[in-house]
């Protein structure tokens, strides 16, 4: 091992990674992971137990190493770091700043497209009001056309003429002026409306005094909807810095973090995040892994984070979050004053966020638990079924036929654990064949860790057909698992369970009934939501998917380009090159596809 800085990657028996950590001398570091186990904390002893072989990467100083870290724990998200629970399912506001004229929306998903994201965000019904209160001041474009290649060829739509869309598709809007508008919007996001209520209060004067009156009233409209925006924040500081106060309350494994967003001395929002961690995790790990992920994600950083606890490496911490922002950016543990009171009141809507989980949360598992103990009784299992799979078939004729696997632990999705299958085996619709084709491939690998453990019931939706199909599967494979179908009355609504040779009605007893359906609408949302993925690829099929070398994104670069399939074909190499996307092997791969050589 070196005697130098760098990141190391722990991986498990299926090559998995599982631990991401840094270290300052990479060889000091894992020597300590096989020190005697009296040594580690119980998650480390856990972690060892799995590990079967680790990878590590040469940084040339600590902060490198650093900045990887938080990159790589981004990336593949270890079971055995501290992590914000469910992080990939946050709203996110994007705006398409890779278009001439730019949207904004809100997506789940970060992709490297040249849009700009903000967030992430703990409430979608909080960015959905953002949006919305964005688009009533703001009039920007709304729709899915494409720019300006769409110019001219339909009529404005409503907005237009409503005055809550410029309409760029008209050809009349001045781009620098539509791009300072998305500026303006950003300001918006960011905290900044006292500086456009100024701007706007300026420009109002100015197109009054033009007589310009229909601007001027325009500019009178948004200052009123920003004044109303912040006459609703609370002044929470006498200072005029922006800060962020980050506080946490804990209740065993459970952990909320609060966010406060202090911009101007008013706040401006408020986030809670659920951290996942074991018991024996300190504070100070806790607020570190938990300022690395948070700001990873953000586009906006304050000048100013006041923190509850202290963190590793403040140093280090700083440095990055000034690089991140362009200007220098304090971390504070507050012990006095004004602040403190700031953190201590953070800390108390932690405390509440917290106990509205745990009561939500433990109100969930008692229900969950009756269904699960009453389905027990119902089919006379011989234990409660704390892992059930339930499978559906979802199809377009023959075309595009999948099967979902979904999971439910202890009465809770298990979304994690889910699995989607494309059905190879059979050119024609037949249900029967396509769950048969599913549960082999499922069962075949019931060994494998990664597929997920074995069931206590299986559930399919269907009648006695389907339940007779799969346990045919299951006794070749010499599988013993209970087996039973979830069938739907005349109306569509779950009417009761099935066996190869009874029908148990399950309509009176509502906690049965309401897991049985939970589970059924579970599993024909996920395989219906596979099969239009399929279909939508299908419909969206181009000459240019068949080039060695051109993917989605080299596709639709070129296509934004050029403006049409025949543009492409007759461009010289040299001219595909200005797609910055396209490099010389692939320009070439696309010009001899096109002439045949």
């Amino acid at each position: 091992m070196p005697d130098k800085p760098g990141v190391y990657i722990m991986m498990n028996k299926n090559d998995k990674i599982i631990y991401v950590g840094k270290a300052v001398v990479l060889k000091n570091r894992l020597r300590q992971y096989f020190q005697p186990s009296a040594a580690h904390t119980s998650k480390v002893r856990a972690m060892v137990e799995n590990v079967t072989r680790f990878e590590y990467i040469v940084t040339d100083s600590e902060y490198e190493a650093f900045i990887l870290e938080c990159n790589l724990i981004k990336k593949y998200r270890p079971k055995y770091n501290v992590l914000l629970k469910d992080d990939k399912t946050y709203p996110y506001i994007k705006i398409t700043l890779n278009e001439e004229y730019p949207r904004i929306l809100t997506t789940r998903r970060i992709l490297k497209d040249g849009a700009r994201y903000f967030g992430p965000y703990s409430s979608a019904a909080a960015v959905k009001e953002t949006i919305n209160l964005i688009k009533k001041i703001f009039p920007l474009r709304t729709c899915n056309r494409n720019l300006p290649k769409d110019i001219g060829k339909e009529r404005p739509c409503l907005n237009y003429y409503i005055k809550r869309c410029v309409g760029p598709c008209t050809g009349n809007v001045n781009k620098d002026e539509y791009r300072a508008m998305i500026n303006d919007i950003i300001m918006f996001i960011n905290g900044n409306q006292d500086f456009l209520i100024k701007r706007f209060t300026r420009q109002m004067k100015e197109a009054a005094e033009n007589m310009e009156y229909e601007k001027a009233a325009m500019l009178r409209d948004r200052i009123n909807s920003l004044k109303h925006v912040t006459e609703k924040q609370k002044v929470l500081s006498i200072s005029e810095t922006d800060q962020d106060a980050i506080a946490c309350s804990r209740e065993g494994p459970d952990i909320c973090m609060q966010v406060f967003l202090v911009r101007s001395g008013r706040l401006i929002g408020k986030e809670h995040f659920m951290l996942v961690a074991t018991e024996d995790t300190d504070m100070t790990e806790l607020f570190t892994s938990f300022v690395k992920q948070y700001y990873n994600n953000r586009e906006y950083i304050p000048k100013e984070i006041l923190l509850q606890h202290e963190v590793e490496e403040r140093d280090f911490l700083e440095r990055w979050l000034t690089d991140k922002k362009g200007s220098r950016v304090y971390i504070h543990v507050p012990k006095r004053g004004h602040k403190l009171k700031l953190i201590e009141m953070v800390q108390k809507n932690s405390q509440i966020e917290l106990q509205r989980y745990c009561d939500k949360r433990r109100t969930e598992g008692a229900i969950a638990n009756e269904g699960l103990e009453g389905l027990m009784e119902l089919l006379g299992l011989d234990k409660k079924p704390v892992r059930i799979e339930a499978y559906d078939i979802s199809n377009t004729g023959h075309l595009d036929m999948v099967g979902s696997m979904v999971v439910f632990t202890d009465g809770k999705s298990s979304k994690n654990d889910y699995r989607m299958f494309r059905i190879k085996g059979t050119a024609t619709q037949n249900d029967y064949a396509a769950m048969q084709e599913m549960v082999f491939r499922r069962f075949k690998r019931l060994s494998d860790a990664e597929f997920g453990d074995e069931p206590d019931l299986i559930l399919v939706d269907g009648g006695k057909g389907h339940v007779n199909s799969v346990i045919e599967v299951l006794n070749q494979l010499n599988i013993s698992i209970p087996v039973y179908g979830m069938v739907k009355d005349e109306h569509h609504n779950t009417r009761a369970i099935v066996s190869s040779n009874r029908e148990y009605n399950i309509s009176q007893n509502p906690e049965v009934l309401r897991l049985v359906i939970t589970i059924q609408e579970e599993a024909h949302r996920f395989a219906l939501q596979y099969n239009k993925k399929l279909r939508s690829k299908r419909h969206s099929y181009s000459v240019l998917d068949e080039i060695s070398g051109v993917g989605e994104r080299r596709k639709n670069a070129l296509l934004r380009h050029f403006g049409s399939i025949r543009n492409i074909k007759n461009a010289t190499v040299e001219e595909l090159m200005e797609v910055k996307e396209i490099n010389r092997k692939v320009a070439e791969n696309i010009k001899s596809y096109f002439t045949g050589r």
